[in-house]
C-alpha cells in the first residue's frame, strides 16, 4: 500500500494514497460530522459536500475551523 503525508492542523498523518478529505477528517477528527465544520486544503476552502470527492496529496496542508455565518 502507497502511503502520503498530509497535514490536519498542523499535526502530520500518514494515509493511504486516495484518502478523501471526508475519509481523513473522519478518522482524524471524528467530531467534524457532529457539528459545522469548515475545511479547507492548502489555503482553499472546500464545501461539506465536496470533502467526498476532494483527493488528498502527498503534502496537503489540511485545516479546520468554525464556520461564520451572519451578515
Amino acid at each position: 500500500m502507497t502511503t502520503i503525508s498530509v497535514t490536519v492542523n498542523g499535526i502530520r498523518h500518514t494515509v493511504a494514497a486516495g484518502t478523501t478529505l471526508d475519509d481523513l477528517l473522519a478518522a482524524a477528527l471524528p467530531a467534524t460530522h457532529d457539528h459545522p465544520t469548515a475545511s479547507a486544503v492548502n489555503g482553499d476552502y472546500v464545501a461539506r459536500h465536496a470533502r467526498r470527492l476532494c483527493v488528498l496529496n502527498d503534502h496537503d496542508a489540511v485545516t479546520t475551523f468554525e464556520p461564520i455565518t451572519g451578515g
